[in-house]
């Protein structure tokens, strides 16, 4: 495994992530999955900074790239994972990018590409959530009203119901408990999401 001496710098990842990514709210998803991503690699005892780059680079080629087939191969994140694969990013942080996307059949054996997928589609239905409350805060949010959000399939349809319960279980983590520890997460980061409330 690369040494975290050799890992890119957060400053050079996020220039990156900016340079391919105009959409506010796509960066903002970013922040939120790296959020959620360094609390969980603090938890595991895992590298911090590793797995937070992970998160923060994850859909970076999303824009240019969306990937509306599901090819495997091409688009996003597999053209992602070659771009990054040049500038040297490390193997491990690929293969966790590659596996985040079901349809890439790329398998989750590590604990951080368990992680980021468990936390990926979270994040977004956490944000939907906290942006129909009359104040936009991620600081009235829970996992009961995040559950609640989750039974009503119109609510934030381009979330993964399937992809957030899988991802829980995968990652060997009771659901509510995951929900709460992710918003945790979120809050602690509110103000880059924009989510500090008005």
């Amino acid at each position: 495994m690369t040494d975290s001496r050799t890992l890119p710098s957060r400053a050079d990842t996020l220039a990156l992530m900016h340079e391919y990514t105009a959409s506010e709210s796509l960066r903002k998803h970013m922040l939120a999955v790296e959020a959620a991503m360094r609390a969980y690699a603090t938890k595991f005892g895992e590298d911090e900074e590793r797995w937070g780059l992970t998160g923060l680079i994850h859909d970076f080629d999303y824009e240019r790239f969306p990937n509306s087939a599901h090819s495997p191969t091409e688009e996003h994140p597999s053209e992602g994972v070659r771009i990054l694969r040049a500038k040297g990013y490390p193997e491990d942080i690929l293969e966790a990018i590659l596996g985040h996307a079901q349809y890439t059949t790329t398998p989750r054996d590590s604990k951080m590409a368990k992680t980021l997928f468990a936390v990926d589609e979270l994040t977004g239905l956490i944000t939907a959530t906290a942006l129909v409350r009359p104040t936009k805060s991620v600081h009235e949010v829970d996992a009961k009203s995040v559950r609640k959000k989750m039974k009503d399939k119109a609510f934030a349809r381009g979330v993964s119901r399937e992809d957030v319960i899988s991802g829980a279980s995968e990652l060997g983590v009771e659901l509510d408990d995951h929900i709460t520890f992710v918003i945790a997460a979120m809050q602690t980061r509110s103000a880059d999401l924009g989510l500090s409330g008005s």
